[in-house]
């Protein structure tokens, strides 16, 4: 059953969650100014360049997972149950990043397992979504009415198959590490290139 009452406070949680993700990662980097000697900032850098790199790959990763989250919502008006759950599955995705991020960290990016964790938690994430965007394509009626027909499950999908990879490859290639989610930017132009072909598709139907 589709609900309108309360979206705005969903997306609002969802966008809170964000936040407090986001902010929850340069927590440990502010720990380590006090340790700024002699050898100023260059050398405080090069002890926890790690840090540095978990840090700006998790940004960049959770603006990636909020502008497809973003550009989903915008084109609905309303949600089912199942939807609201996988919402919060999402969410929960987005909320525990920073747990495997400060792992990364110290163990290095190459490290399987919490290399492993990290790219299994960006999965959780990308097929989440996937499986709201299949929810709203089912239910026009929670898809507001300037967006009905624009949504296509082909770039979420394509990027949680990514995913997938990205976790073996991480498991089976422990020298590989994160280095593997570069793989993430072909699969993106991909599955942009079929959400194209698909909405032009319906658009000369």
């Amino acid at each position: 059953m589709a609900a309108q009452r309360g979206f705005d406070r969903l997306v609002n949680l969802s966008d809170a969650v964000v936040s407090i993700a986001a902010t929850l990662l340069i927590l440990p980097l502010v720990d380590t100014a006090s340790e700024l000697g002699s050898g100023g900032l260059g050398e405080l850098f090069a002890d926890h360049w790690e840090q540095l790199f978990a840090f700006v790959l998790s940004f960049a990763v959770i603006c990636r997972f909020w502008l497809i989250h973003h550009a989903v919502f915008t084109r609905l008006d309303g949600y089912t149950r199942p939807l609201l759950w996988a919402n919060f599955l999402w969410m929960g995705s987005i909320a525990f990043l920073p747990f495997p991020t400060e792992l990364v960290a110290p163990s290095g990016i190459d490290d399987p397992l919490t290399s492993g964790l990290y790219v299994a938690t960006m999965c959780v994430a990308s097929a989440a979504i996937t499986v709201i965007q299949w929810i709203a394509i089912r239910n026009p009626a929670i898809q507001a009415e300037e967006g009905r027909g624009t949504l296509t499950i082909h770039a979420a999908a394509t990027s949680t198959v990514a995913m997938l990879v990205v976790l073996l490859i991480v498991l089976v290639l422990p020298g590989v590490g994160l280095w593997a989610l570069l793989l993430l930017i072909p699969a993106g132009i991909l599955g942009d290139r079929l959400t194209r072909r698909a909405v032009a598709a319906r658009g000369t139907a």
